[in-house]
């Protein structure tokens, strides 16, 4: 048993468990989980292992996910009837289920957000960085600014215009978190409608910002001239706010 102990304890250590064998090489027996309760005795090292199966389980399921806020949540989510985006119950984070983009993000679509239109591979348009790690000839990809100068002038345009958008909305994160820390203290709690500006603010920025990303694809489109005039009256009053 301690040898076991030992065994099962570094695979539990080292997130391995999930479908481990039996150490000895030619024996491809499975641990049963009601064996690995009998045979263990921490109750940290039992926990770690229950969350290994948490884990394996959203994964081997194609209608569960996680909640993709980048701060951390353990929210299991339903794919199933979700659409483009979804509320988490427990933290509010708005997660986009139609591609790997960490959050919603109306009004561009996935293919605007994750795909180079030269090579095919993924990238973030919020920092402009490599999405997948094997991606090693990005910085080289001239896909967006190869055509003439005015086209990279417009990327650069658009880019620094989204990179805007995407700071002025943690600045209002930031403001919100503030103000609920100030709201703890005795004879300042009536800031809801403070709370619920910031929110506002949050989701506006939050618009803006793929606002900039939807208007760079389309800017062919005869409904654009509606959509600036959209973004600008938008952002005109989130500035005011």
């Amino acid at each position: 048993q301690p040898c076991w102990r030992e065994y099962l304890t570094t695979r539990i250590e080292q997130n391995m468990v999930v479908n481990c064998t039996c150490p000895i090489a030619e024996c491809r027996a499975q641990p049963t989980t009601a064996f690995i309760y009998s045979i263990m005795s921490s109750q940290e090292i039992i926990a770690k292992y229950e969350k290994a199966l948490l884990r394996c389980y959203v994964e081997c399921c194609s209608n569960l996910t996680w909640c993709t806020n980048p701060q951390g949540c353990d929210q299991i989510l339903l794919k199933d009837g979700l659409g483009y985006g979804a509320a988490c119950s427990k933290c509010s984070w708005i997660s986009c289920f139609n591609c790997n983009f960490p959050e919603a993000h109306y009004p561009a679509s996935c293919s605007h957000i994750m795909t180079c239109a030269k090579c095919n591979h993924g990238f973030c348009w919020r920092c402009l960085k490599p999405w997948r790690p094997n991606h090693k000839d990005y910085y080289n990809c001239s896909a967006m600014v190869s055509k003439a100068a005015w086209q990279e002038k417009r990327f650069q345009d658009y880019n620094e215009r989204c990179t805007f958008h995407h700071c002025a909305r943690e600045f209002a994160t930031s403001l919100r978190n503030s103000i609920s820390s100030i709201r703890e203290m005795p004879k300042i709690r009536n800031l809801i409608f403070v709370l619920d500006a910031c929110k506002v603010l949050e989701q506006a920025r939050k618009v803006l910002a793929y606002s900039c990303v939807y208007s760079y694809y389309n800017q062919d489109s005869e409904s654009m001239d509606i959509v600036e005039q959209q973004t600008e009256s938008l952002e005109l009053l989130t500035n005011t706010l």
